[in-house]
């Protein structure tokens, strides 16, 4: 009888540092933190086992993801309390953004996957899944109209958790990185520089929540949870290569 594999050690005790309210809210959202470290997705990956096409469908929703996340931070930036607070949005809209491109570039310049992502786009632009679009719909939702503090807890997440589970794929890799196929994406989220603006984004929001009230406090917990359950159903509905043609466990249920 197969046994689960362990739960990671950053589902309970995150690698990144982080004050006494940013582990707060990560245990505050433990759940969601179990549910993404039994992905498939994940697991699959770390092996060098996922399909090319559930690879490619990824980054190609990634890629619709960014402009919205773009959007997002920009909104963040504008409502910053301090300049450091502002640059450090700005940055994350330029550079980060810009980061990823180019690793998504790098990617696409393989003739398998480009030739993948040409059956999956419309005139070389992906569309967004339901679950990319309801993503990023309440990321910038939240960015502009919810508190201030509230949107940055709803941010977070996509910082915190790729750095951590990045952390977790290099260790799991091992000796077999520089043959993995996937090396190029593992490698941009398990980056020093990378670290440091993730702990920079739990600085911020370590700030906020010290200022807080305690119904504020309650709502900035409250996002954060749903920020990595929405990281979780991100990998999940790449996994399944999801659309508006199918959900989530489109995929699966075809192959019974």
């Amino acid at each position: 009888m197969a046994t689960s594999p362990p739960t990671p050690q950053y589902v309970r005790d995150p690698a990144l540092r982080a004050g006494a309210h940013g582990l707060t809210a990560w245990r505050h959202a433990e759940q969601a933190l179990e549910e993404i470290a039994a992905l498939p997705f994940l697991h699959e990956l770390a092996a060098g086992t996922l399909s090319s096409e559930a690879f490619v469908h990824y980054i190609l929703q990634d890629s619709a993801y960014l402009a919205g996340y773009g959007r997002a931070m920009t909104l963040l930036a504008a409502r910053a309390r301090t300049a450091g607070q502002l640059r450090f949005w700005a940055r994350a809209t330029s550079d980060t953004i810009a980061e990823e491109q180019t690793m998504q570039s790098q990617l696409m310049s393989s003739e398998e996957f480009s030739s993948l992502a040409r059956t999956m786009t419309v005139d070389g632009e992906p569309s967004p899944s339901p679950t990319t679009l309801g993503y990023t719909s309440w990321l910038i939702a939240e960015a502009a109209v919810d508190d201030y503090e509230v949107a940055v807890a709803a941010v977070l997440p996509c910082f915190w958790v790729y750095a951590e589970v990045g952390r977790h794929l290099v260790a799991t890799i091992g000796d077999g990185m520089e043959d993995h196929p996937y090396r190029t994406w593992v490698e941009v989220y398990a980056d020093p520089e990378f670290d440091r603006a993730v702990e920079e984004a739990i600085g911020i929001f370590d700030e906020l929540y010290e200022a807080a009230d305690e119904s504020l406090r309650s709502r900035m917990l409250a996002a954060f949870e749903r920020g990595c359950a929405y990281e979780g159903h991100f990998w999940a509905a790449a996994h399944a290569m999801e659309d508006w043609s199918r959900g989530p466990r489109g995929r699966e249920e075809q192959h019974r």
